[in-house]
């Protein structure tokens, strides 16, 4: 049977401050809109995190009803993301993490850093995260049904051969 961990998810951009936190705020909508809360994990952070997450994102998210004041901006732990599916970066690169040796997907986003940039930018950058989160996880979709069909094979073969070994029993 294959690995059936939960799939993991780690958005990363240097401050921890604006993409990486908004990336993960749309793949929470996604996971839940999508019923897969027992299935993703969910992870940001930043290679050099600021103190708080940038007002213009902050603003830019309000807008959509979503409130990232509260959020505080972390460091990657490079070692966690030997445990991740996606290593999705934004502005950084983790190169002292080798993603193909852990069997880890690692994707670059060419995002612009929203940092100080007027609204209409930091809202491109907004549309253009919650669209590429949208689209992996049509992907983490497909890869939990592929995981939910091959449970179902393995659970009927484990059934076949627990009746075959009864029935050799009686």
């Amino acid at each position: 049977m294959s690995d059936q961990r939960p799939i993991r998810i780690d958005f990363i951009c240097p401050k921890n401050a604006g993409r990486s936190q908004v990336a993960a705020v749309f793949a929470e909508r996604e996971r839940a809109r999508r019923g897969l809360d027992d299935v993703v994990e969910i992870h940001s952070a930043g290679t050099r995190p600021a103190d708080r997450v940038h007002d213009e994102v902050v603003a830019a998210m309000d807008e959509l009803g979503v409130d990232l004041a509260e959020r505080t901006p972390k460091f990657v732990v490079l070692e966690d993301l030997e445990e991740s599916h996606f290593v999705i970066t934004m502005g950084c690169t983790v190169a002292e993490f080798n993603p193909s040796h852990y069997g880890v997907e690692s994707r670059v986003w060419p995002l612009m850093n929203p940092e100080g940039e007027e609204m209409d930018l930091v809202r491109a950058v907004r549309d253009e995260t919650e669209q590429r989160v949208v689209a992996l996880f049509d992907e983490i979709e497909a890869i939990a049904e592929d995981r939910a069909a091959e449970r179902s094979l393995s659970e009927r073969v484990v059934d076949a051969v627990s009746s075959a070994l009864r029935a050799d029993s009686s």
